[in-house]
């Protein structure tokens, strides 16, 4: 049986000698507490602390990295989602370990499997049950539990992803742990009202909704009470990066046509850009951080999207642009104090062309962590080269695992440390940073930098 056993050179320079200062700057590294301030884990699963049922459930059918590999190699999503019995979604993923090769994925996989669960052999249709009970039998021991987990694989800060109408009892009842657990205010679908059943949607943010200025005031209010539960960030998640005001007597008007279900896709796109602004606007009051993260086309396959809901592996990239869709915005809040602008793409063209000028020009704008699709080194690679010899090292968000994955969480930040010791060490071997500045900077990028860009306190 093939071995799995990750070499622990892994993605470090092949150069023997820039590797061997980058095994330097990945070791000053490797054990430091881990910082992630943009996820989607369920802070419930953590605040109940009940044991994980399987490895399916826990591994596949929640990550829509792994499901969308499988299905576009010819497994139906029915038989790895919903109520697919575990086991044989286990045996279906063991089986087509292969197509996991070359993709991130990967990585992470055998980053898991091993140091969590002490598996040693490949997955394989022939070894699925005796890994399956393996694994199994270790998440009904209290090592295995959520909030163990969570202390071992030393996670200093986490935040999740919530509606800005949850009641966020999961995070009070977190509190005392020793990982701050925050909530991260995600407005989109209150800011989308040409959607089906937005007039019932707007009234779950509470108080008097029924005009446009209750509706900002409500808000306003829920954004206080998530900073109040800890919040330091808005999350934004659109299709374009579009933000331009419009005036109040427009917005009044398409507001009260929302409220009808009587608004025209060109009115909903155009409250909708105005309404960036003014979370741009609210961030600069209340002091979250905003990032943005367009260009994705959600739920590009309709019979998936019938069937199996979001989320389930079918978004797709579109192109988009920053500069001229950003202008008005900036305009108004770029050089404002306090204010910070994380900004993420899925294109990596766009870090090059767009964000790295931007962040090298407005103090508030920063470069966020390539994301989703470009998650992977050779995309990183290329935005630490894009966006680091344009803007510095200082204007980059620090690494975001953006999952929902649990046990991901410490292989994707493992690839980052070693990815970002290889290319400080690149600088290093041709003389334009010296050994100690090097492991400054990657002790600065782990630990200090997310603080900062993300307003983390102590």
């Amino acid at each position: 049986m093939p071995a799995l056993a990750p070499h622990p050179d892994r993605l470090l320079p092949s150069d023997p000698a820039v590797r061997q200062i980058a095994r330097r700057l990945y070791e000053a590294v490797a054990a430091l507490p881990i910082v992630s301030p943009h996820g989607h884990v369920d802070p419930r699963m953590l605040r109940d602390d009940t044991p994980f049922p399987d490895p399916a459930t826990l591994f596949i059918k929640p990550d829509h990295y792994v499901t969308r590999l499988l299905h576009a190699g010819g497994v139906p999503l029915d038989s790895l989602l919903g109520d697919a019995d575990p086991r044989s979604v286990w045996r279906l993923f063991c089986a087509h370990w292969h197509l996991l090769r070359g993709t991130p994925v990967r990585y992470w996989f055998e980053s898991e499997l091993h140091s969590i669960f002490g598996i040693t052999s490949r997955p394989s249709a022939d070894n699925a049950d005796e890994l399956y009970d393996q694994i199994d039998a270790l998440l009904r021991t209290p090592s295995h539990r959520p909030q163990a987990l969570l202390s071992r694989f030393q996670i200093d800060f986490m935040a999740t992803t919530d509606d800005p109408a949850d009641d966020l009892a999961a995070h009070a009842a977190l509190r005392d742990l020793p990982t701050r657990v925050a909530p991260t205010f995600r407005p989109d679908r209150y800011l989308e009202v040409g959607r089906p059943g937005w007039p019932s949607i707007v009234k779950e943010l509470g108080g008097d909704v029924g005009s446009y200025a209750g509706y900002i005031a409500a808000l306003e209010e829920r954004r206080r009470y998530f900073v109040s539960a800890g919040a330091v960030s808005a999350d934004h998640g659109h299709v374009d990066a579009g933000a331009a005001p419009v005036s109040l007597d427009d917005a009044n008007r398409i507001y009260r046509s929302a409220l009808k279900s009587d608004v025209s896709p060109a009115e909903a796109t155009a409250f909708r850009r105005h309404m960036i602004v003014e979370m741009a606007r609210m961030s600069c009051d209340d002091g979250l951080v905003m990032t943005l993260h367009p260009g994705v086309f959600r739920n590009h396959h309709t019979a998936t999207f019938d069937r199996h809901g979001p989320d389930t592996g079918h978004d797709i990239p579109v192109a988009v642009e920053f500069t001229e869709s950003l202008r008005p915005l900036l305009d108004r809040f770029g050089t404002h104090p306090g204010f910070h602008l994380v900004l993420f793409t899925v294109d990596p063209d766009v870090f090059t062309r767009e964000i790295a000028p931007l962040a090298g020009f407005y103090p508030a704008v920063f470069a966020g962590a390539p994301w989703w699709y470009l998650d992977n080194p050779t995309e990183i690679r290329r935005y630490q080269r894009a966006v680091t010899e344009t803007a510095g090292f200082s204007k980059l968000s620090g690494f975001i695992d953006d999952t929902r994955a649990f046990c991901s969480i410490p292989a994707r930040h493992d690839m980052s440390r070693r990815l970002d010791a290889g290319f400080l060490a690149e600088l290093v071997a041709t003389h334009r940073l010296d050994p100690e500045e090097a492991e400054e900077t990657i002790v600065d990028l782990v630990v200090h930098q997310p603080r900062r860009v993300f307003k983390i306190k102590p």
